[in-house]
């Protein structure tokens, strides 16, 4: 029995040595970690608790949409973008709101509302805001800002639209071999992505296409 408890007590000092050495730095990793774990459960927390309230105000501006409120719409877009600017509900109701001050015939709100979407959107949100604001400064006939847009970085899901999109506006500059190099390469990259349902899309390409003429 002395065997053992000798054995135990040499066990017990080397523990002993052991935290002595190496105690503190243990300690501090403990707490470090447990610092990290609280940390991004509260950040989580925030997060889904900062959804939620962007998604109400959200629900809101849908309902003020479909009754045509512009006023309602505009509050609650400007209150997404300045409380919940980094969710997507912010940009997607700054999109819901561009689209109701161009039908208002606001084109100076619709294009403000149209930039911050294309700043601060993520992904497809900012692409679809990109493509609007340059539909928007065609009909205004800011060709080279609308140009801009359509030369910036984007997905590759969208190529064929900005293409498109970009020969509408040379085609509208006067400048018929660029417009047509363009819906070339657009129609080249709808294809790649046809699906049933670009058909007809794909028809209108061709058409404007085919508006430009032959080569001189």
């Amino acid at each position: 029995m002395a065997h053992y408890d000798l054995e135990e007590q040499e066990q017990i000092d080397s523990i002993k040595t052991w935290w002595k050495m190496y105690g503190n730095l243990v300690t501090g990793i403990v707490v470090a970690a447990s610092l990290v774990v609280v940390s991004w459960q509260g950040w989580t927390w925030y997060q889904r608790n900062q959804a939620a309230k962007a998604s109400a105000i959200y629900a809101v501006l849908e309902q003020a949409a479909a009754m045509r409120d512009a006023q309602k719409v505009k509050v609650a877009a400007g209150e997404l973008a300045e409380k919940f600017g980094n969710t997507s509900y912010a940009s997607l109701g700054a999109l819901v709101a561009a689209r109701q001050s161009f039908e208002a015939g606001d084109l100076k709100t619709a294009k403000t509302q149209l930039t911050w979407a294309a700043e601060n959107g993520k992904e497809e949100i900012k692409d679809l805001a990109r493509l609007r604001l340059a539909a928007v400064l065609l009909d205004e006939k800011a060709y080279d800002d609308a140009l801009k847009q359509l030369d910036s970085a984007h997905a590759a899901a969208f190529a064929a639209r900005f293409l498109e999109l970009k020969g509408d506006v040379l085609a509208a500059q006067g400048k018929k071999s660029e417009a047509r190099s363009a819906y070339k390469a657009a129609l080249d990259k709808s294809e790649i992505l046809a699906s049933r349902g670009a058909a007809a899309g794909r028809q209108l390409l061709q058409q404007k296409l085919d508006s430009l003429g032959e080569v001189a």
